[in-house]
């Protein structure tokens, strides 16, 4: 019996649109894939590959399994952007990204411009701002990385690097912040080194220009800049543990906290700064709502990971004391779903309107982008256009921790 892949209609109207594919019947396309949001410009899909998902978009220039055999599902990427081997689900890559053989990029990341990883790099809910690097053999997932100002002056993880994003008493309350959004996005921050073979463990909050010696497991806040930074290494020795006594609730909360307000400075740069780039260009407005719909599933999987922390840790089995709560644990785990609505709902238009239109009136050409490049744009600003941007950003990371601490004054997040 003749029968013909289901997948054949689609190749076959991906090569009729100009696609380039050396070897069509290799070629997996799902039948959910909307063939209208693949690009017919410059587009060349290797061997072996697998097209999934509706909400996939593949932009003009892209380069898709040139290494090894590439899955995609549910992902936007932009132009030019290289995939050369591995599984990608769920995430967004922005112009000229990239990723070598073996990657496996999981939901809720966003790459964006110019930033990428060697051969085997994991990541999952993670955010690399333009130009970051990732080497080889390196697990990232749960964080969020800026600093650089082009690709020769860019941040580095090196080689064999793991963000320790798992705790022993099973909780994944630990997103780290390595440089920050309202800085980092105005593209002028000194770069972050990483040094190889080395960790962080999560939840951190890092500055600019620091450089970490390699073989360096880093447990603390590093959040002043321009610092060389050598880990220090354990002593061997057995001691008694006691599971999920959480001693540093404050500190493993108000790190969540200002990293989930910089993912809302993040939504908020994407509204009024990146839009009007990407609308300008083919498939930018579902690019743009990746983006906008990635920053949501951020929020919300920082926000789970906090309620089961929650949870857990009022408990007495877990260090809280009956009719005491010094610490907090009760008063966050009664008043949890008000922060939660703190952090999903939009910044006040007073508060955003007047240090947003400030930045906005300085950085004019933004209103009209249309087919502007977006990086070399925001590298274009003065100090003082940057510096307002800056602070508008700010503005909104610092509301936010304040109404956090308001609502949860027991927990003494900030030291306030």
């Amino acid at each position: 019996m003749d029968v013909q892949p289901r997948c054949h209609d689609k190749v076959v109207q991906m090569i009729r649109k100009g696609v380039d594919i050396p070897n069509p019947l290799t070629l997996d396309v799902g039948d959910e894939v909307n063939i209208d949001h693949i690009s017919g410009t410059d587009v060349r899909i290797y061997p072996g590959c697998r097209i999934y998902g509706a909400r996939t978009v593949i932009s003009a220039g892209a380069r898709i399994g040139f290494e090894g055999p590439v899955t995609i599902d549910d992902c936007r990427l932009g132009q030019k952007v290289e995939l050369k081997g591995g599984y990608f689900a769920g995430s967004v890559f922005l112009d000229k990204s990239n990723m070598g053989l073996g990657a496996e990029v999981r939901e809720g990341c966003i790459i964006e411009e110019e930033a990428g990883g060697a051969h085997c790099v994991g990541l999952k809910q993670t955010i690399l701002f333009p130009f970051v690097t990732l080497g080889s053999l390196i697990n990232f997932c749960d964080c969020l990385m800026a600093g650089g100002t082009s690709r020769r002056n860019h941040s580095e993880v090196g080689s064999s690097y793991i963000h320790f994003n798992f705790t022993p008493d099973g909780d994944k309350t630990t997103p780290s912040l390595i440089g920050d959004v309202p800085r980092g996005v105005m593209l002028n921050q000194p770069p972050i080194f990483l040094g190889g073979q080395g960790g962080l463990v999560g939840p951190i909050r890092m500055g600019y220009g620091n450089v970490v010696a390699a073989n360096s497991v880093l447990r603390n806040d590093f959040p002043a800049d321009n610092k060389l930074i050598v880990g220090k290494t354990h002593s061997a020795k057995t001691m008694d543990v006691r599971p999920g006594t959480y001693p540093n609730l404050h500190r493993i909360m108000g790190n969540n906290v200002i990293y989930i307000a910089n993912l809302v400075a993040l939504e908020q740069w994407y509204l009024h700064v990146r839009r009007p780039f990407l609308e300008a260009r083919e498939f930018g407005d579902l690019i743009f709502s990746g983006l906008m719909d990635t920053l949501t599933l951020a929020k919300t999987e920082r926000l789970k990971r906090l309620r089961m922390l929650a949870e857990k840790a009022q408990r007495p089995e877990h260090g809280a004391r009956a009719g005491k709560d010094g610490d907090g644990r009760s008063e966050l785990y009664e008043r949890f779903g008000e922060m939660e609505g703190i952090f999903m709902s939009p910044p006040e238009d007073d508060l955003a309107g007047r240090s947003r239109d400030g930045f906005l009136a300085l950085a004019g050409k933004l209103k009209s982008a249309g087919g502007a490049d977006y990086v070399e744009t925001v590298r274009g600003f003065d100090t003082e256009t940057s510096g307002k941007g800056t602070a508008w950003l700010q503005e909104i990371v610092d509301t936010f921790c304040g109404k956090v601490q308001e609502l949860l004054p027991s927990l003494n997040m900030f030291g306030r």
